[in-house]
């Protein structure tokens, strides 16, 4: 089990006030973040910077490493001033090669020299005490310069199935922290730990709101969208880059949907708005949604695509979903994360989303108050620990001060 902070036996004769500071100072973090390229890699760690509870650990110094792609500018941005309230800097790491996607094997051996020299000089800049890998090919370099300079590091797999940046990284791991038991080794152990997704406050105030409570937060959020608050609302969500199998299938039955009485959030995904339906009554299309628990929030049923980060909202915010995996994955990571929400979601595949898949969505907008949609929030109630975010932070702060007591 990790350590807490403890104050040892010389302390025990300080005033109240000298421990109470003494205890702060070892809470405190200089945190440094290697994820990008992907809503996946970088959501997780806004959720765990929101997150911060000051009796648990409090970040004084951030740093995140990301690898430049447009994606992260739209996530980021829309967190500016979330990131503003602690010493913040964004590093690009140039892993990737500069039409974007993931580099060939040999591109990587080709690049990842310069970036660990870059990596390992904003580290010692920032005096960091922790890395923390959200996943990705820019961890590699980071995680690399910070076992050079013996700066602990702690893994986040957020997905059902492991990443390769967790599987080569986590040699160099003084914690793997594991979103969803699916990826534990062999249970638990010293290093190993099972936290859940890192969630943002607001989810776990939500999930403590009573059915009627929730419904009410409902017709509010709807209402800020500029919608009807008392009609049911479908929010379909195809992931950072956007879905075109998604963006099909709303443009094919939008008709049908409205005509249900049912409206429509979309969002296409960048440079997609093209594949939108027809601009009406009841219909937001846009191509990238800032504010996403807000969105959901409004849901009566989504319908998404399988990334962690989103299901983890979805579960959290009790949204029955209909949730189509991403197709080209060779290790169907999106459809394990799905699987992980049990009877809280359908799972359709991109050839299944058709006549019946619309007709699923229409009958749960219908059902309100159902035993249906009850059985569906209360099995997406048990797939999400509240307290995860505090748990990420209990380990990364034991991460810390096990290094210290080494020292």
């Amino acid at each position: 089990m990790p350590r807490a902070a403890t104050v040892s036996a010389p302390d025990a004769l300080r005033t109240g006030a000298e421990v109470t500071r003494i205890a702060g100072a070892q809470r405190e973090l200089r945190i440094a973040l290697a994820g990008g390229g992907t809503g996946g890699h970088i959501v997780p760690g806004l959720h765990l910077l929101a997150g911060v509870e000051e009796d648990c650990a409090r970040p004084v110094d951030v740093v995140w490493f990301t690898s430049g792609r447009a994606v992260e500018d739209r996530v980021l941005g829309a967190a500016r001033e979330q990131l503003a309230a602690t010493p913040f800097e964004r590093v690009v790491l140039p892993i990737e090669p500069k039409g974007g996607g993931a580099p060939s094997r040999a591109g990587l051996v080709l690049r990842t020299p310069s970036a660990v020299l870059r990596a390992r000089e904003r580290l010692i800049a920032h005096r960091s005490d922790v890395v923390v890998g959200l996943g990705g090919f820019t961890s590699l370099p980071v995680v690399l310069a910070a076992r050079s300079l013996k700066i602990p590091v702690v893994l986040l797999e957020v997905n059902a199935h492991r990443g390769e940046a967790t599987r080569w990284l986590a040699r160099f791991a003084a914690r793997i922290l594991h979103a969803s038991r699916a990826t534990l080794p062999d249970g638990e152990d010293r290093v190993n730990r099972f936290v859940g997704p890192p969630l943002a406050p607001f989810f776990a105030a939500h999930a403590a709101l009573d059915e009627s409570a929730r419904e009410r937060a409902a017709q509010t959020a709807r209402r800020e969208l500029g919608l009807d608050p008392k009609r049911p609302l479908l929010v379909v969500l195809g992931g950072s880059q956007g879905s075109s199998a998604l963006n099909a299938f709303v443009r094919e039955h939008l008709v049908s949907f409205l005509a249900s009485g049912l409206q429509v959030v979309h969002q296409t995904g960048p440079n997609k708005i093209r594949e939108a339906g027809p601009e009406c009554s009841g219909y937001r299309a846009q191509e990238y949604v800032e504010d996403v628990p807000r969105a959901l929030t409004a849901a009566t049923i989504a319908l998404v695509r399988g990334g962690a980060s989103t299901l983890a909202e979805v579960a959290a915010l009790r949204v029955p979903a209909l949730v189509a995996p991403y197709p080209g994955h060779a290790d169907k990571h999106q459809e394990k994360n799905a699987a992980q929400l049990g009877a809280g979601v359908l799972i359709v595949q991109d050839s299944e989303l058709n006549a019946h898949a619309r007709d699923e969505i229409l009958a749960l907008s219908r059902a309100t108050g159902s035993n249906r949609l009850r059985s569906m929030r209360t099995a997406l109630a048990a797939a999400v620990p509240t307290d995860s975010t505090r748990r990420i932070w209990r380990e990364i702060l034991a991460a810390k001060l096990e290094r210290e007591n080494t020292k």
